[in-house]
């Protein structure tokens, strides 16, 4: 006798609810090769997430549900989702921010190659940045904390009931203003150095106006960014915890404000 395999209304809407939450967020989320892969597969990934997240879908009445109440939901757990991953987005942001400011200032800008994500020409110092922080994001295990985070914000406000209110857009900005601060400090000590090397090459040309001053400060600046890069490499992990640890509280605090807000 052949099984028949049946869904409940509940189950749907749990799972329709969920989907729109987690699907936000991947539009955002700046994991590496995403952005660039077919939609097909960002489906997938956003099917997989959701499904791993079945113990947490929600319990929707299925009664007295009408399509315009089921739109509405959805579209609020998708503005949270999107509010999760831009929040995630400003963390791996600010590394490309510095890279955007050093490329400049130490010539590679004049230098471009094809950017993987978004398959455009982009600065090669950009696009190594973008590259390593990719990396780290994975290394450091910050994927792990986004599930964790999708599990608890279903656990803290269930699908169907988050507001968005004022106070958690409010968090979101603050976070997207430190986006700047923590960029620029990621870039200052090599563009210090790089000060020190142009105000040392127009001494020398005060000294001798025969040099050739333009050929030796592309090669003197472009080896003074890399060896100074070399030596701080090491603190960017500290940095990408420390930063995505504040994006998470940040997420944390819009999911208590919209709980708050219900």
């Amino acid at each position: 006798m052949p099984a028949s395999l049946t869904l409940s209304a509940q189950t749907l809407y749990g799972f329709l609810l969920v989907l729109a939450r987690v699907a936000g967020a991947l539009v955002f989320v700046p994991l590496p090769g995403v952005k660039g892969a077919p939609e097909p597969v960002r489906a997938a990934l956003a099917l997989g997430f959701t499904l791993a997240l079945f113990p947490r879908w929600p319990e929707a009445g299925a009664s007295g549900i009408t399509p315009a109440t089921l739109i509405g939901w959805a579209a609020a757990e998708a503005a949270l989702g999107i509010a999760i991953g831009v929040s995630v987005a400003i963390v791996l942001e600010s590394f490309a921010l510095a890279a955007q400011v050093l490329g400049l200032q130490a010539g590679y800008a004049y230098a471009s190659t094809v950017d993987p994500n978004t398959e455009a020409d982009s600065g090669v110092l950009l696009v190594f940045s973008q590259l390593f922080a990719g990396m780290l994001f994975f290394a450091l295990g910050l994927d792990r904390e986004i599930l964790r985070l999708f599990a608890w914000s279903l656990e803290k406000v269930p699908a169907g009931t988050y507001v968005f209110s004022p106070p958690s857009a409010e968090a979101l900005i603050r976070l997207g203003a430190n986006l700047f601060s923590v960029g620029v400090r990621m870039a200052l000590p090599v563009v210090a150095l790089l000060v020190m090397v142009d105000v040392a090459l127009a001494l020398m040309g005060r000294l001798n106006a025969q040099l050739q001053l333009l050929s030796l400060a592309f090669p003197a600046k472009m080896l003074t960014a890399l060896a100074v890069l070399s030596w701080v490499a090491v603190l960017f992990p500290r940095i990408l915890l420390e930063f995505g640890g504040r994006a998470f509280s940040v997420a944390q605090q819009m999911l208590g404000t919209g709980a708050a807000a219900k």
